[in-house]
């Protein structure tokens, strides 16, 4: 598989990452752990190196599985993590402490069965802690061999700039879809200049843009989609426009929806790695498949002519959580 670069300082990862969150946490009942290592493995086999986990996926279980998964080739593959969280637990408030960092990555390279973290990302960024104090404390551990380099989700500008300029940042990790574009209005061109990477998460807009999810399609009750704005039965059935274009040009292409969406995102810039994630082989092979669909720049125009047509309906995150992103 194509390889691509994140950051200035050399992070070589697949053009195509693994989005492992959905194995263990999220999107209803996880997997059986013997399947997740298998698919996991798979990947590998099928030409992926990157692969995205974080302490607060299960808690705890996703690293594990990760872990096992990967290490008869670790020294091949490249493992992205993730702090920021109290007690490794999503529900519970922030905590960036220094030490709560130093001990997450102490447990989470024993999860992760490794005695390094090639990308340690901050979850969300903490307003408690100043995020000078968060690189700051990356850096240290980066010298101290246990972090290869140092990335953040779902920041605002003004967070990467500072946090740029005591600690280099490897990637950025935030939402950016046909189905969410807002990055490109300041996150990209800040990305762009800095030379700091992009790492989409939801490439496939949370399996919207698969076509596969309709008005009608019924989420297991722990599915985070079901508190999810955009995801509405009414805001299903009015985004369907954006799926029908899709499908309209997976179908001139000969390809499905997920590779048309995961090949405009490729398109976008060199330095972009999409992480789709996925609890099913055949799955996995299809969005491995969209690395190969090569859009023109004629067809891309057309696709943004296009999109300028639809608007999108409802909000990607319910508020509780939308008031931690972006700060």
């Amino acid at each position: 598989m194509e390889k691509r670069i994140l950051g200035n300082n050399g992070l070589e990862v697949s053009a195509l990452g693994l989005g492992c969150m959905g194995l263990s946490f999220g999107y209803g009942k996880p997997t059986e752990k013997k399947e997740a290592i298998a698919l996991i493995r798979e990947a590998f086999e099928k030409g992926i190196t990157f692969f995205d986990t974080a302490e607060c996926y299960g808690p705890f279980t996703n690293e594990e599985i990760v872990g096992e998964a990967l290490e008869p080739f670790r020294r091949e593959a490249v493992i992205a993590t993730k702090f920021g969280f109290q007690d490794g637990d999503s529900t519970k408030g922030l905590d960036s402490s220094p030490a709560r960092i130093k001990a997450v990555v102490e447990a989470s390279l024993k999860r992760l069965k490794t005695d390094c973290i090639d990308l340690l990302y901050q979850h969300r960024v903490d307003p408690n802690v100043p995020i000078e104090e968060v690189a700051g404390t990356v850096k240290e551990l980066i010298q101290a061999g246990k972090v290869k380099h140092f990335g953040l989700s779902e920041a605002g500008v003004e967070t990467i700039r500072r946090a740029h300029k005591v600690q280099p940042v490897a990637a950025l990790q935030s939402e950016y879809s046909l189905f969410y574009r807002e990055p490109e209005n300041e996150i990209i061109p800040t990305l762009e200049e800095l030379g700091i990477g992009f790492v989409p998460f939801s490439p496939l807009g949370k399996g919207f843009l698969t076509g596969a999810i309709n008005e009608e399609t019924k989420f297991e009750a722990s599915d985070f989609r079901n508190i999810v704005p955009r995801f509405s039965e009414e805001n299903r059935k009015a985004n369907q426009t954006l799926v029908d274009l899709v499908k309209s040009i997976a179908v001139e292409k000969i390809a499905t929806p997920s590779q048309i969406a995961l090949a405009w995102l490729l398109a976008q810039k060199p330095w972009i790695v999409p992480i789709p994630g996925t609890t099913k082989l055949y799955r996995l092979e299809e969005n491995i498949g969209g690395v190969e669909i090569y859009l023109s720049k004629e067809e891309l125009d057309n696709i943004d002519s296009a999109l300028k047509n639809i608007e999108i309906i409802g909000a990607r995150y319910p508020q509780q959580l939308q008031d931690r992103v972006g700060r």
